[in-house]
């Protein structure tokens, strides 16, 4: 008995033991958060994100309406900006919905379901689940009368604007990382294997591609391309932005926004993922690991440059080009220097969304669902408004004065922005 009993004992202790292990390797450094050298606060304030402060509330930002489009973004990180002609928006979840409604009263006008996608289980089984079915990448794109989509396949689609019937779908290759762009009777959609197509706007048929050198480590996603009067505009992966002539993809020029530089792939990796801004006779790229550079868009000759990181797609408006970086401090810089006017570093480690100029506003949204309002003019917070819905990784948008935007969820708001 005496035996059995000292046993079990050493059965307890070793449980026990094996459990202040296990708490002890879960806890981690808390254990030691009494010593003075370690300050566990600290290293939490370095992963979380930044706090929000209180501020002057100058405007309001009151909701319209709200829709839900399918079952969201997907953990991907694919950002599906809605797009809107004529009086209606146009959003798409990340599994194969997408869903027209009139932009000013929310109505439905038509919806679409072009891909039967497993989705992963409910409760435990989909939170262990870290596979993601996502099968919309590059979206959404609007012009020529049509809708367009692109796919984790390698697909474009095209739907019809009025009632969301399929016109055509064309395989270009490998997962569209963009919204496809249309104008003068073509597509245009670009890769993340660095390769642009242009397809017959009425066919799909390709007409021509144009083909990057891609190097061996990239960010996941891709530049969107730009049209504007017969010249196509777009950046890559290798650090450059090249000038396309439209009708046969010839280049124009070709210039490039940042080297590679450093001894590891990592150090090396200079994709230009934001859509190139144009304005007037210039053009505006970053570069990821770079800088952000003012270019002729005439002959491609660089007008200034300006030491910052980004990924996320600018924005302009009152004589400034807006840029988040990967700290995401948000910078204006002044549009013929170069030169940082100002810069509000208040968000670290919010994730924040590429920008909207408006007005006299710059908006944003963040990873907790709030969507933050700025004065262009000084970068000072004016406005804030909380959606939720798992968060904001798609740029907002307007049209007229209208703001739309589409949470991770799924949830596509129609807001509006005023003086208090």
């Amino acid at each position: 008995m005496q035996v059995w009993n000292q046993r079990m004992n050493s059965s307890a202790m070793i449980r026990r033991s094996t459990l202040l292990v296990m708490t002890f390797v879960l806890g981690g450094c808390s254990w030691f958060s009494w010593l003075p050298w370690i300050d566990d606060d600290a290293k939490e304030d370095e992963t979380k994100p930044a706090k929000l402060e209180p501020f002057n509330a100058e405007v309001r930002v009151s909701v319209e309406w709200q829709r839900k489009v399918g079952d969201g973004l997907g953990k991907k990180y694919i950002r599906l900006v809605p797009g809107v002609v004529a009086d209606r928006v146009i959003a798409a979840d990340g599994y194969g919905a997408l869903a027209a409604f009139d932009r000013f009263s929310g109505k439905p006008l038509w919806q679409q379901q072009f891909a039967a996608v497993e989705r992963p289980g409910f409760g435990i089984k989909r939170l262990l689940d870290r596979r993601d079915p996502a099968f919309v990448s590059g979206g959404v794109g609007v012009g020529e009368g049509l809708v367009l989509i692109g796919t984790t396949q390698g697909e474009v689609i095209a739907l019809d604007v009025a009632d969301g019937s399929e016109r055509w779908r064309t395989r270009v290759g490998t997962e569209v990382g963009a919204a496809p762009t249309a104008g003068d009777g073509r597509v245009y959609v670009q890769t993340i294997d660095d390769r642009i197509s242009a397809l017959d706007v009425d066919t799909g048929d390709v007409a021509w591609t144009y083909d990057s050198q891609m190097p061996l480590l990239t960010l996941r996603g891709t530049s969107a391309p730009v049209f504007d009067q017969g010249v196509l505009y777009s950046g890559f992966a290798n650090g450059k932005v090249v000038a396309l002539r439209a009708e046969n993809g010839e280049p124009i020029w070709e210039q490039r926004v940042m080297l590679p530089e450093g001894r590891s792939e990592l150090d090396r990796i200079v994709d230009v993922d934001a859509r190139v801004e144009l304005d007037g006779t210039s053009m505006y790229a970053l570069a990821y690991q770079g800088r952000v550079a003012a270019i002729s868009r005439r002959e491609g000759r660089p007008m200034w440059e300006q030491e910052l990181s980004g990924f996320l797609d600018m924005a302009q408006g009152y004589g400034q080009v807006y840029v988040i970086d990967e700290d995401d401090t948000v910078s204006a810089l002044d549009k013929d220097s170069g030169e940082i006017n100002w810069q509000q570093s208040a968000f670290a480690r919010r994730k924040l969304t590429a920008p909207l100029a408006f007005s006299n506003y710059l908006v944003t949204g963040d990873e907790e669902g709030y969507l933050h309002v700025l004065a262009q003019r000084d970068g000072r917070l004016v406005g804030r408004r909380k959606l939720g819905g798992k968060g904001l990784r798609t740029q907002p948008i307007i049209a007229d004065d209208m703001v739309y935007t589409l949470t991770n969820s799924g949830t596509l708001t129609a807001l509006k922005v005023a003086l208090n």
